[in-house]
């Protein structure tokens, strides 16, 4: 989280406010700040708000959000500096798993993935990139995943927006260099919540507290990627060396 040069509390906005990651990521950076929840029925978090106010933020307000509409995005980030001043860190904890089987049938259903997952993200980070250069400082989480790595037939259409978006991130990173904005890319593997209820967990699990508790390590120390868990990292270049006889029968 950045300093901010007058004395108001930092401001968090967490894109994705009904989010188990982004929820627990917010709860961790609550004390002191004032934290936007943005959320598509956002009359409906008051769970949410409950448990950020409790860790400690010294306000929190819910904006609504609804991250397909991209036309949103802009008039939105405005919106809120205009209300409560540079943003200082934002979370983008929104995201969807979609149907494999399903996205191998219906196209419509496979670019819907694509959408939420690669373009909605790419749309809401170029707007925050912008605004946040003109401030001169802040940072911004984004989460990819482990399956963009090597994109496995098993989950190929999730696993591809993960790989865009991971790209795309290498690449604003780099240009983001110099301005006083932080980016800094999440790599978790598998994560036990509600996107992956009824899902055999995969080697190296994490929780979505175990995420949070790493992207703020990582946040504090001004780092620009971490993996969740660490030897993820190991496994990782393991993929890449995989034989493609043997990686195209994986199970996810």
């Amino acid at each position: 989280m950045t300093d901010t040069a007058d004395s108001r509390p930092p401001l968090v906005v967490v894109f994705g406010g009904r989010s188990e990651i982004g929820l627990e990521v917010a709860t961790r950076l609550a004390p002191g700040a004032v934290v936007l929840l943005a959320a598509r029925r956002s009359n409906e978090l008051a769970t949410e708000v409950s448990a950020v106010r409790a860790a400690g933020a010294v306000a929190v307000q819910v904006r609504e959000f609804d991250a397909d509409d991209l036309g949103s995005h802009g008039p939105l980030v405005d919106s809120i500096v205009a209300d409560h001043g540079p943003v200082d860190t934002a979370v983008l904890a929104f995201g969807i798993l979609g149907d494999q089987a399903l996205a191998e049938k219906d196209p419509a259903h496979a670019a819907a993935i694509v959408h939420t997952d690669f373009v909605a993200q790419v749309s809401l980070l170029t707007v925050l990139a912008a605004t946040m250069r003109g401030a001169g400082a802040g940072a911004i989480v984004a989460f990819t995943s482990v399956a963009g790595v090597r994109v496995r037939r098993a989950n190929y259409v999730y696993g591809s927006a993960k790989a865009g978006l991971d790209g795309f991130c290498s690449g604003l990173a780099d240009a983001l260099h110099g301005s006083g904005v932080h980016l800094l890319v999440v790599r978790p593997g598998f994560v036990i919540g509600r996107m992956t209820e009824g899902m055999a967990p995969a080697p190296l699990s994490s929780t979505p507290g175990q995420v949070a508790d790493a992207t703020v390590r990582a946040l504090r120390k001004g780092r620009a990627r971490v993996w969740v868990p660490a030897p993820l990292a190991v496994l990782a270049a393991a993929f890449r060396m995989t034989p493609r006889f043997v990686w195209r029968r994986l199970p996810r």
